[in-house]
């Protein structure tokens, strides 16, 4: 995919990798729509693109819908949409299941939202790209928070099951998986918990922390190779071949690493 004259959706778009996005599709001639709960910072991003701002709760199926309709409005045609938004919550078998649910609603049942209403068009058209933010958590795990390592894994299983289900039908996935990337996400707020600060320490140590720029860099030669993984950390892919290749020695180790962490 050439990006010049798409129109492309971003959600999560006011900050972090949805901004990178955002300036990086444009500069390379996209229409942009920058989707975000906070409207304000989606605003600041959109005047910098020449795009368009919108408020969307990703969780809520209808807000989902009214803003495919928007954008189509706006834009015309969706030709790329980025499932972008996230949240890095909860953290053991503890975490309260409104965390549960808030964690299962924008990592996961959003991209079901967006894709319900944009696949039958897409089928219409012969033709339609659904990008994922997963993580690289949804293809290894994440030491310290269940709720982010169980819906990023839903998450590349629901983009898997798009790809198998209509990529012969002319809908085109890919599913982005970065490991440590400076974002709002990966910065320790005072108040956090234990589980919290693990977990983002863990990151912080399995590899790079990249720019979100660089990701967006990575995300743009994925989608001109149509590639299903965007892989911005290499040696992700080295993990996954790892786990895959023996479970047991894989999660073993996984244990040896907990260990070490919850020691230091």
């Amino acid at each position: 995919m050439e990006l010049a004259n798409k129109v492309a959706v971003i959600t999560g778009g006011a900050s972090g990798i949805g901004r990178a996005l955002a300036l990086r599709f444009a500069d390379d001639g996209a229409r942009v729509v920058v989707a975000d709960l906070d409207l304000q910072g989606a605003e600041a991003v959109a005047g910098e693109t020449s795009g368009v701002a919108m408020r969307c709760d990703v969780a809520n199926e209808q807000q989902v819908a009214d803003l495919v309709a928007r954008a189509e409005e706006a834009f015309g045609p969706i030709d790329l949409f980025c499932a972008n938004a996230g949240v890095a919550v909860g953290t053991d078998l503890t975490t309260p299941e409104d965390v549960w649910d808030l964690a299962l609603g924008v990592n996961v049942r959003a991209h079901v939202h967006a894709a319900k209403v944009l696949v039958p068009r897409w089928l219409e058209r012969g033709e339609g790209y659904f990008l994922a933010t997963a993580s690289a958590a949804g293809l290894i795990t994440q030491i310290g928070s269940a709720p982010y390592a169980v819906t990023k894994h839903a998450a590349v299983a629901f983009a898997e099951w798009l790809s198998v289900t209509y990529g012969d039908r002319g809908i085109r996935v890919s599913c982005l998986c970065p490991m440590g990337v400076k974002t709002a996400m990966t910065t320790v707020p005072d108040d956090a918990l234990e589980d919290e600060r693990t977990a983002v320490g863990v990151v912080a140590a399995a590899g790079d922390m990249l720019e979100p720029e660089e990701v967006a860099d990575a995300v743009v030669e994925g989608l001109r190779t149509e590639r299903f993984l965007i892989l911005p950390h290499p040696e992700v892919l080295t993990f996954f071949r790892r786990k895959a290749d023996d479970y047991d020695r894989w999660l073993a180790g996984m244990r040896r690493l907990q260990a070490r962490v919850t020691a230091a």
